[in-house]
């Protein structure tokens, strides 16, 4: 294999994240969330085994869909309490030089002016190593709790988000020439009024005529990551993402949606090097095979199907308390995450799936596989993933906190690196430039470049 493997942690600002029930587990330290060392510990670990980046997840709501109440979660602590994710970062950078952040906020819930000031004093504080992962929202309690009667359709808010990124845009690449910060204690002049420019904005949702409040930061526009699977969100993934996480069961259904995403890029006039795809996975290892499959069925018994069936409804809008455990398991159209559904029942045809098998499946790391084994039985499944899906890394999801980490960066990584297909070392640089190789600033084939101002 000729590319390397690139990691990013996938992590939450809450309790056990994808992995309902695993918080009782006595190794865990998610019940920790709450505390700075939790996250300075994380970052150190993650640095050391040469993470491209944290990735936090973020919702602006709570889980209700399940038996239509929130009873289930808040027994669970199904992604509830959650505390902002963009709290923690500047104490992770603190204490880490390479690791990558990203921030998960919603296009549905804050205007893009304050926001845009948000991400730029990120991307100063850290040195240029900020990532943004879009996301439109799909939880109706969170649409209620900030006044909105509803959420805007699946679709419509794409469309939403498409003018909310550029107004980003605008201010984040147009405002502020690169020469517009002189900084001549001499003189007194700061910055040079004739190069920092009004974006004048007016749109269907937006109108903004102001400049940017922020000189530029090192990358300008942050690392732009997305998760979009359906039609539409692949659509919006092509013209604006960077980096794209992508979650299905099965090396089938990921091979599609690599494919269908590369046919987008292509559309779109970018190209497939401009992009990095992480698949979403669960590892479990130890020094044998058998010490790991043991682990495994251990942390199994600390799995909770309701609290995987509370997160199934909450991500596809089906109530799936409405079923048997023996029910197949169909697609339905919603307002939600429309791909969830998809990549259960349409994307592998040789699986069938029941109410129980899909519940038991996401007790552990979500809707992405776990790969259990020793350190060379897990580098072979992350190898054949690559070679045979096209994925350029995967989105660790942990089933331990902190413990999958340290076992990632303890075994795996080891391994991964003696095999040639895991960097030795970081490269220096922002984020971007650690990524792509090709400079801290947006690529001239991104949409965003054609806002700069000239």
């Amino acid at each position: 294999m000729t590319k390397k493997i690139s990691f990013n942690a996938f992590e939450m600002n809450c309790i056990a994240h994808q992995s309902p029930g695993l918080w009782r587990h006595p190794q865990d330290r998610s019940l920790e969330y709450n505390q700075i060392e939790y996250w300075t510990d994380l970052a150190k670990i993650l640095e050391q085994g040469k993470f491209d980046g944290i990735f936090i997840a973020d919702v602006l709501g709570i889980y209700d869909v399940y038996h239509q109440s929130a009873d289930a979660a808040l027994r669970g602590a199904v992604q509830v309490p959650v505390n902002d994710p963009l709290q923690v970062i500047p104490i992770m950078a603190a204490v880490t030089t390479h690791l990558g952040f990203g921030l998960t906020t919603s296009v549905s819930f804050e205007h893009p002016y304050p926001f845009a000031r948000r991400m730029s004093t990120l991307d100063h504080l850290t040195r240029g190593r900020i990532g943004w992962n879009i996301v439109t929202s799909y939880l109706e309690s969170g649409s209620k709790n900030i006044g909105l009667k509803t959420q805007l359709n699946h679709d419509e808010r794409y469309d939403f988000a498409d003018e909310y990124l550029t107004v980003l845009y605008k201010l984040w690449e147009g405002s502020w020439q690169s020469d517009a910060v002189k900084r001549d204690k001499h003189s007194g002049i700061f910055a040079d009024a004739n190069k920092v420019h009004s974006i004048d904005h007016v749109g269907q949702y937006f109108s903004v005529p102001g400049i940017h409040l922020c000189e530029p930061s090192p990358q300008r526009t942050p690392v732009l990551y997305q998760a979009g699977a359906s039609s539409r969100g692949q659509t919006f993934a092509s013209q604006h993402a960077e980096c794209i996480f992508i979650a299905a069961p099965s090396k089938i259904a990921t091979k599609k949606l690599v494919h269908s995403i590369e046919q987008q890029l292509i559309r779109a006039g970018r190209r497939r090097e401009d992009v990095k795809i992480y698949a979403l996975v669960s590892i479990v290892t130890d020094d044998t095979d058998q010490k790991a499959t043991a682990k495994f069925k251990e942390y199994q018994r600390y799995g909770s199907q309701e609290g995987a069936l509370t997160l199934l409804s909450g991500w596809s809008g089906v109530d799936f308390s409405k079923y048997q455990a023996t029910d197949q398991v169909e697609y339905v159209h919603s307002n939600a995450i429309q791909s969830l559904l998809d990549s259960y029942v349409n994307a592998d045809p040789n699986r069938v799936w029941t109410v129980d098998e899909i519940a038991r499946w996401n007790t552990l790391g979500g809707n992405g596989p776990v790969f259990v084994g020793s350190a060379p039985t897990v580098a072979d499944t992350l190898e054949s993933w690559v070679e045979e899906t096209g994925v350029d890394g995967f989105n660790l999801a942990y089933i331990l906190a902190h413990q999958s980490f340290i076992d990632i960066v303890h075994w795996i990584v080891p391994e991964l690196q003696r095999r040639g297909v895991y960097p030795l070392e970081y490269e220096q640089g922002t984020l971007r430039h650690k990524l792509f190789q090709k400079g801290d600033i947006i690529s001239k084939t991104h949409q965003a470049y054609q806002y700069k101002h000239a």
